[in-house]
């Protein structure tokens, strides 16, 4: 923008303010409103048609390479990895010759298709982008001409409201009277410059429109037949195809899991399908804490994994260590609750003593609480503590409800357990 037009535009600011919040006189020319709406949504319509013409011509041109890529993937996949020992069939100097025949088949008919339809797509691009494309020079053209239709607009209502204010003066003065005999002047040669661009864009809008639809018709008319061509060639060769790996007589699905066969059974069997990157319960680990004291350890901090399974009850203890009721096991981990683990441990009998307590040195050292493991319990993930039935365990940190993670030591290793496979001493 030259330093001119910069200058005009601050001066149009206020009349720009005061007809966009409909204050003072404005003028209003409700054909041209009409012919303006129309034009706006021409110009619309026209960008969506260049558009989306352009996109079907991309995209007809990237199906066909994704096809190629894709039957290339696929012979990939079907080699052998030659000379790798981790490749159980690297000896075999083809891994599928069949399907890797039929991948080569199937790239040279899509690249024959692809050239067959080069002509086509070049007939999309000189019948309907290009000229979509001319057409919207010509509005951009038009664009401008309405911007300066609608400066002057605001030329002419400033000019306008000046000149009004002051003749509405009663007491002119001499300066006032050079001033209004120059705003007289002004509005004059706006009203010309407005009426020259608001009749010439009232006339000639509407004769655009008539143009407008003269040059949609036929490019519509083109465009269907040649996207008509287009899905007719494509039809035509892909349905010619004759490549002896695939089986076109049956049904594509039956077809489908003929070739599967049992593929996906043997996959899922392998352990590495199932592998969890938690680390989960290993085989003849113990009794899993009960789901309280699951919920207990919630409130842990963040960097701890959970390892345990939510998803059913834990099983019940094994005969060796469940504490025997009236002749029968009546403990089970699924209904384990504090009080029932509470009477299991009293069922269970005393625990062996725990070792004495270290002489303090001082008498103001308090002597460290220790607990008495009543059953066997082995680490389920990192930072949990392991131990046997019997353990003496030192109690570095405790809540006041046993169905939740304490942390203590034994035996040199700290680490946290579940509350409930112990007894205070």
């Amino acid at each position: 923008m030259s330093w001119k037009g910069f200058t005009k535009g601050v001066t149009r600011t206020p009349q720009t303010i005061k007809q966009r919040f409909n204050l003072g006189e404005n003028t209003k020319d409700a054909v041209y409103i009409d012919a303006e709406r129309r034009f706006q949504e021409l110009e619309t319509e026209t960008k969506k048609l260049h558009s989306e013409s352009k996109k079907y011509f991309e995209a007809i041109n990237g199906m066909l390479n994704h096809q190629i890529e894709f039957s290339k993937g696929v012979a990939e996949i079907y080699k052998p990895i030659s000379g790798r020992v981790s490749d159980p069939n690297s000896i075999i100097p083809e891994g599928n010759p069949e399907g890797i025949r039929a991948c080569e088949e199937y790239e040279s008919i899509v690249r024959e298709l692809l050239e067959t339809l080069q002509p086509e797509l070049e007939m999309i691009e000189t019948r309907v982008i290009r000229p979509a494309d001319e057409l919207l020079e010509i509005i951009k053209v038009i664009r401008k001409c309405a911007g300066k239709r609608q400066h002057k607009q605001l030329d002419y209502d400033r000019h306008r409201a000046t000149h009004q204010k002051l003749r509405d003066k009663k007491e002119k003065s001499l300066k006032d009277e050079k001033a209004m005999y120059k705003a007289e002047a002004e509005v004059e040669q706006a009203t010309q410059e407005f009426n020259y661009y608001n009749d010439l864009l009232k006339d000639e809008l509407p004769k655009l429109f008539v143009l407008e639809r003269e040059f949609i018709q036929p490019l519509f008319q083109s465009f269907y037949y040649m996207q008509l061509n287009v899905f007719y060639t494509l039809h035509e060769r892909m349905q010619g195809i004759n490549i002896g790996y695939f089986d076109l007589t049956e049904d594509v699905e039956a077809a489908f899991e003929k070739k599967r066969g049992d593929i996906k059974d043997q996959v899922e069997a392998l352990s590495i399908c199932r592998f969890r990157a938690t680390g989960g319960k290993k085989p003849g680990v113990g009794p899993k804490p009960g789901k309280l004291a699951l919920e207990g350890r919630s409130s842990t901090p963040p960097s701890r994994r959970q390892t345990l399974d939510l998803e059913g009850p834990p099983p019940p203890y094994a005969s060796s260590l469940s504490p025997k009721l009236n002749g029968t096991s009546a403990i089970g981990r699924a209904n384990s609750t504090g009080s029932s683990w509470g009477a299991a441990a009293k069922a269970k009998g005393a625990a062996p003593p725990p070792p004495k307590p270290k002489p303090s040195r001082f008498s103001q050292v308090p002597v460290a609480e220790t607990a008495t493991a009543l059953y066997d319990y082995e680490a389920q993930a990192e930072g949990d503590l392991s131990f046997i039935t019997g353990d003496v365990i030192e109690i570095v940190q405790r809540t006041a409800n046993e169905n939740e993670w304490w942390t203590g030591k034994v035996a040199g290793r700290q680490g946290q357990f579940p509350g409930n496979y112990v007894q205070l001493n």
